[in-house]
């Protein structure tokens, strides 16, 4: 299976953020407890769409919702055929597209921000989901800075870090998340909207931690 990702992260993150500029959306800054992470992006959702969210003195914790469906298991093939019918599809949020090979995958075009691409695979009962950020030597100080993705990583919500070989040899930085090969749709989708936000919010944070090149 073969993932081509043509530009780094910063370039699909500066995409991302022009087209919320081009949407008259401004940035705010802010700091809230971990634990509301979710309901703080459920009301920026609503923000986007106009909705204006109600929210309480004393905002609840929210619960999980069940992250297993009543059919079984995804399998690759199923799971493309429900994204590229899903309402994010057919808004043309998502673009969805199936890469053959030995281990099929899900190409996961993120049009909201930046066309960022994103591959999915289904193996046994987990869903993987993941993105390239930038190479390894394109880091200044990898020693330094993988410390400083493990002491930080946590207040990217529901991703994680590694490195792994990309399409050209290079080593690559990713960012990854996974989840049960029988989540309902509504948490696959969640999670991919997760990631890509993820992506962007690091490209943002780590960019002076990156050698400046032409």
């Amino acid at each position: 299976m073969v993932f081509v990702m043509s530009m780094s992260s910063s370039h699909y993150q500066h995409r991302y953020r022009a087209r919320l500029r081009e949407k008259g959306y401004v940035k705010r800054e802010i700091w809230i407890p971990p634990e509301y992470t979710k309901i703080l992006k459920d009301c920026e959702t609503a923000l986007r769409v106009g909705v204006l969210p109600i929210v309480s003195k004393s905002a609840p914790k929210y619960a999980p919702e069940s992250e297993m469906s009543k059919d079984g298991n995804w399998t690759t093939e199923t799971l493309h055929r429900a994204l590229a019918e899903s309402e994010a599809a057919d808004e043309d949020v998502i673009k969805v597209e199936l890469v053959a090979g030995i281990d099929p995958g899900i190409l996961v075009t993120m049009a909201e921000f930046g066309d960022l691409p994103l591959l999915m695979s289904v193996s046994g009962s987990q869903i993987l989901v993941e993105t390239l950020l930038w190479p390894v030597d394109e880091v200044k100080d990898t020693a330094a800075f993988n410390d400083l993705i493990l002491k930080t990583h946590k207040l990217l919500p529901l991703s994680a870090f590694g490195i792994r070989q990309g399409p050209d040899g290079k080593d690559y930085y990713e960012m990854f998340g996974s989840l049960s090969a029988g989540s309902i749709l509504e948490s696959v989708l969640f999670e991919i909207e997760t990631l890509a936000d993820n992506a962007m919010q690091a490209a943002e944070a780590y960019q002076s931690d990156l050698k400046d090149v032409a």
